[in-house]
């Protein structure tokens, strides 16, 4: 009997153990705590670090993207004539060398009559001075004789040369005989101005230029200081310029050159600022913004600009420490310089912060 019980027991106790087994299956498991930022969210954003950086003294000044001068050629005619035909246009990129037009002028054609009759000279006086060179030598002909046949045919000589020298000039190496000459690029660069067209004819009192070539690999920035910021632009101070053109690119330089002589109408001084310009995407006559900066050895928390965000006349920022650690800072702007923002609290050195798209976290972390 007592084994019996005892069975009983057991069987009772496996019972019990089953089904608590059973209940832990059914209960429903916690679920895992989201991070703030998902693994699709952080793709979409940017994180820069608190930096110390040195402040700069600014001055925001305007100006003109022009060419730089020595690097620019007015291409003039050699002679008078009627203009057969032209290469080019505005805005064409031509290479050294490269026919700019055509003419045909009266002038090189009479240079090339004169060149020929200057020629039959030559031979003439030649054969006169070999002559009196013989007869000289045996005694038939007299000195005086010789010496003027020599100087005779040396004056010929002279003349042809003098005539060969002058169509190399009036035309410079690119003419015929028949009165045409080629206009040529003495440059490679790109056509600035373009002043004659097919049927014009070029004059010898006519001064003005037929082609302007310009290189714009570099290119001159003139920017306009007012009395009040004069001295704070030095030469060799730093200079960022941007344009309408590319809101987003900063071309960097350096002030070359500070005019010091203010404009009587206008009262502003000059300054010369200058850029290489590779991609070639600053043209002349475009309009610049030019933010002129020394740097000074005062060193002040700065973070990007894109990393701020104002409202309600505030300004924030959202710091991130992991996905689970993202919080929104209030900061003081000290003031901005081009495109960081130095700060005078609110932020540690080191901190990281989100720059790009933080108006996500920002929003789910202020809302109420």
């Amino acid at each position: 009997m007592k084994n019996k019980y005892l069975y009983i027991l057991l069987i009772l106790s496996f019972v019990q153990i089953i089904n608590a087994c059973k209940a832990k299956v059914e209960t429903p498991l916690t679920e895992a705590k989201q991070p703030i930022i998902s693994d699709s969210t952080m793709q979409l954003l940017q994180i820069d670090t608190v930096r110390l950086r040195s402040e700069d003294d600014i001055v925001k000044l305007n100006g003109e993207v022009s060419f730089d001068d020595n690097k620019v050629v007015k291409v003039y005619p050699f002679s008078s004539g009627h203009v057969l035909s032209t290469n080019v246009s505005v805005g064409d990129y031509v290479k050294a060398g490269q026919i700019l037009a055509t003419i045909k002028s009266a002038d090189i054609s009479g240079n090339y009559s004169d060149l020929s009759i200057s020629g039959n000279d030559v031979s003439i006086n030649k054969r006169a001075v070999d002559n009196a060179e013989h007869l000289y030598q045996n005694g038939i002909a007299s000195q005086k004789e010789y010496l003027e046949a020599k100087e005779n045919y040396n004056k010929a000589l002279a003349n042809a040369n003098k005539i060969k020298t002058q169509i190399a000039i009036n035309g410079g190496g690119r003419t015929s005989a028949n009165g045409n000459y080629t206009v040529a690029s003495p440059r490679s660069g790109f056509v600035v101005e373009k002043l004659i067209n097919p049927g014009n004819f070029i004059r010898n009192d006519n001064n003005n230029s037929l082609f302007t070539i310009g290189d714009i690999s570099d290119v001159w920035i003139w920017a306009n200081v007012f009395e009040l910021d004069i001295a704070k632009v030095k030469q060799g101070y730093n200079a960022a310029v941007t344009t309408v053109a590319y809101p987003e690119k900063v071309f960097n330089g350096k002030v070359d050159k500070v005019n010091q002589i203010l404009d009587p109408v206008t009262k502003v001084m000059k300054i010369k600022i200058v850029l290489q310009n590779k991609e070639l995407l600053l043209k002349p006559s475009m309009f610049a913004n030019i933010i002129i900066s020394n740097a000074t050895s005062t060193q002040t928390l700065a973070v990007p600009s894109s990393s701020i965000i104002s409202e309600n006349g505030k300004n924030y920022v959202v710091i991130y420490n992991n996905n689970n650690d993202v919080k929104v800072q209030e900061v003081s702007i000290k003031k901005v310089v081009g495109n960081l923002n130095f700060i005078s609290s609110g932020l540690q050195e080191g901190q990281k912060i989100i720059t790009k798209n933080q108006i996500l976290l920002y929003r789910k972390l202020t809302v109420k």
